[in-house]
């Protein structure tokens, strides 16, 4: 599990890019560099990181899913994804 603060963090990174998004755009579209620098670095979608939506992880993401390949792994086990089951051949 994530640290409390991991997440709180990874959370205001997105609040702050969805908040200059429109800005972002127009001074990419006009090609000023030297406002572009002036904003905040979190404003950069860049360096956001996917992360498990209830443990936090950072690692072993799955996109489709939203969450980490060991949360999924047990939450299949208990059969909590609809259509997932364990394969055996």
């Amino acid at each position: 599990m994530a640290k409390e603060s991991m997440k709180a963090r990874e959370r205001k990174r997105e609040a702050m890019v969805a908040k200059y998004a429109q800005k972002r755009k127009e001074l990419i579209e006009a090609g000023d560099y030297d406002g572009l620098q002036k904003l905040p670095r979190n404003a950069n979608p860049v360096r956001l990181h996917n992360r498990c939506q209830l443990t936090g992880r950072p690692r072993g993401y799955m996109r489709q899913f939203g969450i980490s390949r060991v949360t999924f792994r047990e939450m299949a086990l208990e059969g909590k994804i609809p259509g997932v089951k364990k394969a055996s051949w």
